[in-house]
């Protein structure tokens, strides 16, 4: 199912060769919000029962309908680094004549995300049919997105990609605005999940099948900024000033768009796609500049324990619980620490998730689908 890929090191043991740091770094700090800050920040926001904290917490929420919290951009950028990655890995792959062997490759890793996407959501460990759900979470988007922008990458121009990459957002914006309203319950998105998942669709208020559509988009934008940086590593200001204008301009088009289509990262909507593109732009310009143009990877190179192991950061704080190994050794503190047991356990446990990644990291074992 898997392979386990070992990386050559620079004699300084940080620097993995081929890659850009600034990559797997940006990588690492979504995954350790994910897997590390925010539940844990949760936790103790909720022993703590501090007023103030309420406006922090609220950002690290995902917004009930329409509008864009912090914590919404999560997603995007995991999708969007899945794209910057994209022209590094592919290029070997574009003028081969035979497509044979990158598309096995592709396939395979697409049915590998979408099987630990029902492992991580759909409740396929749970071994009962009834409860089984098909199309439900952020690694089938990523598999989605990642299978449209394979087709786009291997047979199409750099300026083709972008007139699809527009296509795909106009195809859906179509039936969104013209076969329903942007309500939970009216929207087009919604009726298609419906209609071809009956019950085996997860949360309703999240839509799958037609946003698979806008997931394609935000893993494109990615693949245009991991081009823009791959063809500027000779002019490296040059490139980030390409990313930060790109970056601003996406989010006034968001925001623009936002006026006749609403912002709801449920059902990926246009304008939410160009708003967070805009934000994983701008991100990726400070991460470019600030590691591979001014060099200062030193003191953040430990996010890399995330970024180079993303998909088992990923699987292992979704799906194992490891509270349960916390509670063995420390129920003794229980009695000290009160109301904020529960935000030990929690902080352990993603403190175990972390040194299995770092054991990993230190040993050179990436696991790759």
């Amino acid at each position: 199912m898997t392979h386990v890929s070992v990386a050559s090191c620079a004699s300084n043991g940080t620097h993995f060769s081929g890659r850009l740091s600034s990559l797997d770094i940006l990588r690492g700090f979504d995954l350790f919000l994910l897997v590390f800050f925010q539940p844990v920040l949760v936790a103790v926001g909720r022993s703590a029962g501090l007023p103030w904290l309420d406006a922090v917490l609220y950002q690290f929420d995902h917004e009930v309908w329409v509008g864009f919290r912090f914590w919404d951009l999560v997603m995007p950028l995991f999708l969007f680094m899945t794209g910057a990655s994209m022209p590094f890995s592919f290029s070997k792959y574009k003028d081969l004549p035979d497509k044979k062997v990158v598309w096995r490759k592709v396939i395979r890793r697409f049915l590998l995300l979408f099987l630990f996407g029902m492992v991580v959501q759909g409740n396929l460990l749970g071994l009962d049919p009834q409860h089984i759900y098909f199309y439900t979470n952020t690694l089938q988007a990523i598999a989605s997105g990642y299978l449209i922008a394979s087709v786009l990458l291997l047979y199409c121009t750099p300026r083709m990609q972008m007139v699809f990459t527009l296509v795909l957002l106009l195809v859906y914006w179509v039936p969104m605005t013209f076969a329903g309203d942007f309500t939970l319950e009216g929207n087009f998105a919604n009726k298609v999940d419906q209609m071809l998942m009956g019950r085996f669709r997860g949360d309703p208020s999240y839509t799958w099948i037609w946003s698979s559509l806008t997931f394609g988009v935000t893993v494109m934008l990615g693949t245009f900024a991991g081009r823009i940086m791959k063809e500027g590593k000779d002019d490296r200001k040059q490139t980030v000033r390409r990313l930060f204008f790109i970056g601003v301009a996406l989010v006034g088009a968001g925001l623009l768009w936002s006026l006749q289509m609403p912002v709801i990262k449920r059902i990926w909507s246009c304008s939410m796609v160009l708003l967070s593109g805009g934000y994983c732009f701008l991100l990726m310009g400070v991460f470019y500049y600030w590691i591979d143009c001014k060099g200062h990877s030193h003191r953040w190179n430990w996010l890399k324990i995330y970024g180079m192991n993303s998909i088992t950061a990923y699987l292992l704080g979704e799906t194992i619980n490891f509270r349960c190994v916390a509670h063995s050794v420390c129920y003794g503190m229980e009695r000290y620490l009160g109301t904020y047991y529960d935000a030990w356990l929690t902080l352990v446990n993603f403190l175990i998730l972390f040194l299995i990644l770092r054991i990993m990291y230190k040993h050179q074992i990436f696991l790759k689908i």
